[in-house]
């Protein structure tokens, strides 16, 4: 008997004429043998069955408790216990794939860890739409500095960390070549250039400087013969913190995992590359085994359901995206500017009331500006949670945007102003019982009430109401009677754009209820007035 080993198992396919029998999980060979197995025994210290030998591993895998933190983290803000757990097994293991469920703070625990260990400086490997998130993360949670590498410190980054200024340093995955890559020398055969392979690229000595590595999303190296894959391999090669962040490490198979897990140089755990291939690839009837030597190594998950007693049932987010449209943007904020200029400078007051008007048409098309720049990074959201295998709700206003999202998720239904009852509710019953329809877009003025969508506990917005009820309402699409899970609602707003001004004052508005104020009209009068009034201060 002996339990379960790569090393093992290897040794007893080199025997001639053994069999597995998947029913008792043993391994049977012929007598003929018997002096291989008798010295395959003493070299594992196991015990041989008699007669023909029996060679059966442990069918009791052992439980894998997760580990309990028991130290303090200087944090901002407190870990749920589910996290405190996650850390722990990141601080005892080093080098592992986060894969909690979407939701549950995968990028709060790998900081955690990252602090806890004082492993910097460190490096942070995301998707493009994420860079701003982490460096807002990272502020929220800890005291340290991140900056996101730019041309401007392409070269000169090391001498930030040297000088105090910044120990975090965060990178898109297109990017990586650009800043840690000196030169790849790829040979030519036969007029072709030969696949990529790790020692045909010379990378930049600056990436020795780094004691940790946060690739986040890293279902996005699955395929080990991308550049990208390559180039966060020869980065992370030899940092005693490697932590991959994922919902979603198997995407279609467990292929995906070879190189996720060679990244964390991890590969050997599983009996090397071959073996893997041969044991886990092609062979469905040990997926369980696979997943117990993951949880023994290098890779821990929770779902919702598991912790739901710790999670509040709504919790917010705000998404920064980087607009695309900047210079359209800024030419109407500066436009807007001279204007507000002229307004608190009147001092009829019948000429400051047709003026605001004309402030609110104007404010209009900077949010219209923004919500249109802000596409590219909502699609790779929208993508990123789609991909997890969530059900996503997206809230918009304008019509364009709305078109352009639907354009690149042509599989989505939809609730806008000019959709019938009855196409409303084939949409509806479609989201909500279809697994394969896992995006709705809506309107907000048009799905804001009556109806539920709790097939979805993620709720995204991509534009803002000027009324809070409407976010509220929107909200509560997901956040109702019959949904099991803990309700996340993420606001995508564009950095340094109107949108930062009117999630401010929606947050200061939210506690203030209609039976106060009055009118609906008065709070959202109350709301335009506020952000003229932000928007008026900084001139």
């Amino acid at each position: 008997m002996f339990d379960y080993s790569p090393a093992i198992v290897n040794d007893i396919k080199l025997i001639p004429g053994r069999k597995f029998n998947y029913q008792d999980k043993s391994w049977t060979v012929p007598l003929s043998s018997r002096q291989f197995v008798d010295r395959l025994a003493k070299t594992h210290r196991f015990q041989a069955g008699n007669n023909r030998p029996v060679i059966q591993p442990a069918t009791n895998m052992q439980t894998l408790e997760m580990p309990v933190l028991n130290m303090d983290i200087p944090l901002k803000r407190q870990l749920f216990s589910y996290q405190r757990q996650g850390v722990a097994y990141a601080l005892q293991q080093k080098k592992v794939i986060v894969g909690d469920e979407m939701g549950l703070g995968k990028t709060a625990q790998a900081i955690a860890t990252v602090i806890a260990a004082q492993a910097f400086p460190c490096l942070i490997i995301c998707p493009s739409s994420l860079k701003i998130n982490w460096e807002r993360e990272f502020q929220m949670w800890g005291s340290h500095r991140a900056t996101i590498l730019s041309d401007s410190i392409k070269d000169t980054w090391p001498t930030l960390y040297q000088m105090q200024y910044a120990d975090i340093f965060i990178v898109n995955y297109e990017s990586l070549k650009k800043y840690f890559v000196a030169e790849i020398n790829q040979p030519v055969k036969d007029g072709k250039k030969v696949p990529l392979r790790l020692n045909h690229i010379k990378f930049k000595a600056n990436i020795k400087l780094f004691k940790s590595i946060i690739c986040d999303e890293s279902h996005k190296l699955k395929d080990i013969a991308t550049q990208q894959a390559k180039f966060t391999k020869g980065i992370a090669s030899g940092k005693e913190y490697i932590l991959l962040l994922t919902g979603t490490p198997v995407v279609n198979k467990p292929e995906d995992l070879i190189s996720q897990i060679g990244i964390l140089d991890r590969i050997n755990d599983f009996g090397g590359y071959q073996n893997f291939v041969r044991n886990y690839c092609d062979n469905n009837d040990r997926y369980r085994e696979l997943n117990w030597l993951l949880k023994k190594n290098c890779y821990y998950r929770r779902e919702k359901s598991e912790v739901l007693k710790e999670l509040p049932p709504k919790m917010r987010q705000i998404v920064l995206c980087d607009i695309t449209t900047r210079k359209e943007y800024n030419d109407a904020m500066s436009d807007l500017e001279d204007y507000l200029k002229r307004y608190r400078q009147a001092t009829d007051a019948q000429i400051q009331k047709s003026m605001k008007g004309e402030i609110m048409v104007r404010i209009g098309i900077l949010k219209n500006i923004a919500a249109r720049g802000k596409i590219k990074d909502a699609i790779e959201y929208v993508s990123d949670v789609i991909d997890s295998g969530e059900k996503l709700i997206l809230f918009t206003h304008l019509r364009e945007v709305q078109d352009m999202i639907v354009k690149s998720f042509p599989a989505a239904v939809t609730i806008f102003g000019d959709d019938d009852t009855a196409t409303r509710q084939r949409n509806v019953d479609r989201f909500q019982n279809d697994p394969k329809v896992q995006l709705i877009v809506c309107s907000i003025k048009a799905a804001g009430v009556g109806i539920t969508l709790t097939a979805s506990s993620r709720v995204a917005f991509l534009e803002l109401p000027w009324h809070p009820a409407d976010c509220d309402q929107a909200e509560a699409r997901a956040h109702r009677i019959g949904q099991a899970n803990s309700v996340q609602c993420i606001y995508l707003l564009g950095k340094d754009t109107i949108d930062e001004h009117i999630y401010e004052i929606i947050n200061k508005k939210r506690d203030m209820s209609n039976q106060i104020t009055g009118a609906r009209d008065e709070v959202e009068v109350s709301m335009q007035n506020g952000v003229i009034n932000l928007l008026s201060k900084n001139l």
